[in-house]
């Protein structure tokens, strides 16, 4: 079975990890959602999610397939400040695992190098080329390049869900869990 980690953080963005950890789960992908510290996280419209572990713990489990960032502000910005994460997503990269983000989280892996020389997407304004000289920014809703996954924002959630979905399984599994939601 696959497995994710989603990294949450104060002030994500609800739609985009609630989405993201639905959908996954419809699909029969393990999903462990982790917090920067042991406590609740409170999103940016006050939605409080309770993550499964801390990050410390997550990054021990050794069957993680992917890991998914979810965006708003300043979730996304908690996020990249966050050593422990910044070093675990190289590690995934580098070893060929999927990274992936959603909003404003694109640039936690633009900062970090993960996007220099790929396609990628974000939030329309959120990341610029001048910044950013060497990642080729499409505009696309969802953008897969190589082993790293990119989607613009809150209303592309579903469609980078099933996206993430169908990397780590199959199309017939993302079909079946887009049937399901009578889209």
């Amino acid at each position: 079975m696959p497995k994710a980690l989603v990294p949450l953080a104060q002030g994500c963005e609800e739609l985009e990890a609630v989405t993201i950890i639905d959908l996954l789960r419809r699909a029969n992908i393990e999903v462990v959602t982790a917090g920067l510290t042991s406590e609740p996280v409170t999103a940016s419209r006050s939605v409080v999610i309770v993550p499964d572990m801390t990050l410390e713990k997550a990054v021990l489990l050794d069957d993680l397939d992917m890991i998914v960032l979810p965006g708003g502000l300043p979730g996304a910005d908690n996020l990249g400040d966050s050593p422990l994460l910044v070093e675990t997503l190289k590690r995934f990269a580098s070893e060929g695992r999927f990274v992936a983000a959603i909003c404003a989280a694109p640039r936690v892996l633009a900062k970090t190098g993960l996007l220099d020389g790929r396609r990628a997407t974000a939030y329309p304004g959120f990341i610029n080329g001048d910044d950013f000289p060497n990642i080729s920014f499409t505009g696309a809703s969802v953008e897969i390049d190589g082993n790293v996954i990119t989607s613009r924002g809150p209303g592309t959630a579903m469609d980078f869900a099933l996206t993430l979905i169908e990397q780590l399984t199959d199309r017939k599994t993302r079909n079946t869990v887009e049937a399901g939601l009578v889209r």
